[in-house]
């Protein structure tokens, strides 16, 4: 990943974290790591909790960054959640996945878009 990537992406989460306070998201933790996939940020809405994917860009040249959330990216973040869920004891708690897509980061006024309930766990997934 080169350094115009990692910066982007920096950005994109700090604009994201912003974002979510200002909508009344409670941040729990961000950039969530397990062996099994990393979720960006880890919120609490009303009670629910939510992992959200970040993605932001500068060009639409390869597409708008809600379409990068793939299949396979699906299931490694539903992995980590899974993980998280176990080690914190919140198989009770209602969950949801979120994402937050950004256009044009590093312009003065950034577009973004929250998508509350993404994507969804399929139903091979078990606590």
């Amino acid at each position: 990943m080169n350094l115009e990537r990692i910066s982007t992406g920096k950005r994109g989460e700090g604009l994201a974290l912003s974002y979510l306070k200002r909508h009344g998201y409670k941040i729990l933790t961000k950039n969530y790591k397990t062996r099994m996939g990393e979720i960006d940020i880890i919120g609490n809405d009303n009670g629910c909790i939510v992992f959200i994917e970040v993605r932001s860009i500068n060009s639409e040249r390869f597409g708008l960054p809600e379409y990068t959330i793939n299949r396979k990216k699906q299931h490694r973040i539903a992995k980590a959640a899974l993980s998280y869920i176990k080690r914190f004891r919140l198989e009770e708690k209602d969950c949801r996945f979120d994402a937050v897509c950004i256009r044009e980061v590093d312009s003065a006024k950034p577009d973004i878009n929250l998508i509350k309930d993404a994507f969804d766990l399929n139903s091979r997934y078990r606590y």
